[in-house]
């Protein structure tokens, strides 16, 4: 299992991987979570999709695309400020070189296989390292993310706990809310050893099938 780091310069020599991660996230958001998302021809993209993110892949022995999340600047529009921004409560938006948004983080657990510490799969651990190197890579000290209480407590359970901005609201039928992520070499260092790998995990695609 290894992580790889995706930016737009990549993606037309990397197609492959771009139509996989694009098909697990169908999967995952539309027919296992039922998320009102947008799913055409098995591919689940949305207008963040070209608002120059990169992409994190966390791929198998065989190259699948096991788990992936995205990663935008908040300097740009972001999910939270255009779509959630409710879950600000007043709060302004976030808007810094050092934040990046994550959104559409997902793994697809009949092929991560094996369970690693607190029930959670060893692809889940690689990818929370991977997000870690991700924001260290470009300078970036903090994440901020939308997510569910059912994610907020993985991620406490998994050691990275998140930073509420607000109370949770509902939104369909999840109880949702925004917070930080923050870069911290304790976690990183826990991320690897519940991981089981040593790190840093995260590479290129240039020796991945396209």
């Amino acid at each position: 299992m290894k992580a790889v780091a995706l930016g737009s310069s990549q993606f037309g020599n990397h197609l492959g991987l771009l139509r996989a991660m694009y098909q697990l996230r169908g999967r995952v958001f539309q027919d296992r979570l039922n998320w009102n998302v947008v799913v055409s021809g098995g591919l689940e993209l949305d207008v963040f999709d070209t608002l120059n993110p990169f992409y994190l892949l966390v791929l198998s022995d065989n190259d699948d695309v096991v788990g992936c999340v995205r990663l935008l600047p908040t300097t740009a529009p972001t999910m939270l400020g255009e779509t959630f921004s409710a879950l600000l409560d007043g709060h302004p938006v976030p808007r810094s070189e050092t934040i990046l948004e994550s959104s559409r983080f997902c793994v697809d657990t009949r092929l991560a296989g094996e369970l690693g510490a607190h029930g959670l799969n060893r692809a889940t651990f690689m990818l929370f390292a991977a997000m870690i190197e991700g924001i260290r890579a470009v300078d970036a000290k903090s994440i901020v993310t939308v997510t569910d209480l059912r994610m907020e407590r993985v991620l406490r359970r998994a050691g990275w706990p998140l930073e509420r901005i607000a109370s949770p609201r509902p939104i369909g039928a999840t109880m949702a809310l925004a917070g930080y992520l923050h870069d911290s070499d304790e976690v990183l260092a826990t991320m690897y050893r519940q991981a089981g790998v040593v790190g840093p995990v995260l590479g290129t695609p240039s020796n991945v099938q396209a």
